[in-house]
């Protein structure tokens, strides 16, 4: 069975979708920055090992990653897992995972890499929005696109209400990717285009969660 260790920074809620998903995958360690982040109690009481490397306790980007490095490699994780992990990270560390990291990120990227990517949806007034699981490259928010959930932005929207939609989606396609990769279906091209085992062409691999507008 696979092995594989999450990475988080908060309450983890994509964490425990994937903790919950029945997945072919040993969930090796729960590793967060931060000691008090609500998703270590989570994991643990799923009985999954947790830990903790902070990152204020260390000189500077690289140290940390260093630490976090080694603490990933305890476990010898096939896929490292970003769930809401709040670190950018170096390009050494991210090249020593190359092809097997992946994370997730609440926008349809290539639209709104980075932070407030709700707010800033709604204030570019897009008509839909979505979130995106991706392999990690050195350049944040560009990694190869596994698949996508898209969702309306409605009239009364705020950034709380459009969070929460998308977050759903979220808890939602995390685990199809995770799963994907478990079972060795997912490749990288040339093209930095993702295939899918199995899944013929684009609509599969994008989830649209879309009312009828008549």
């Amino acid at each position: 069975m696979m092995k594989a260790v999450v990475l988080i920074s908060g309450r983890g809620s994509n964490m425990e979708a994937l903790l919950k998903a029945g997945l072919p995958v040993e969930f090796a360690c729960v590793i967060s920055n931060r000691p008090d982040a609500q998703g270590l109690a989570v994991a643990a009481g799923l009985g999954v090992a947790t830990a903790v490397v902070d990152h204020k306790g260390h000189d500077g980007r690289a140290a940390f990653d260093a630490a976090l490095a080694a603490e990933i490699d305890r476990h010898a994780p096939d896929l490292v897992i970003l769930a809401g992990f709040m670190r950018v990270l170096t390009t050494d560390f991210v090249r020593r995972y190359a092809d097997r990291m992946i994370n997730i990120h609440p926008a349809l990227l290539p639209a709104f890499p980075g932070l407030h990517t709700h707010a800033r949806a709604l204030a570019a007034g897009v008509r839909v929005h979505g979130c995106t699981v991706h392999f990690v490259t050195p350049e944040v928010d560009v990694g190869p696109i596994i698949v996508q959930a898209v969702v309306p932005v409605l009239a009364d929207d705020d950034e709380a209400s459009l969070a929460a939609r998308v977050l759903a989606q979220e808890h939602r396609i995390f685990p199809l990717a995770v799963r994907w990769f478990a079972e060795g279906r997912l490749h990288v091209g040339a093209d930095a285009r993702v295939r899918v085992d199995g899944v013929a062409g684009v609509p599969a691999t994008l989830i649209s969660p879309l009312p009828d507008v008549g």
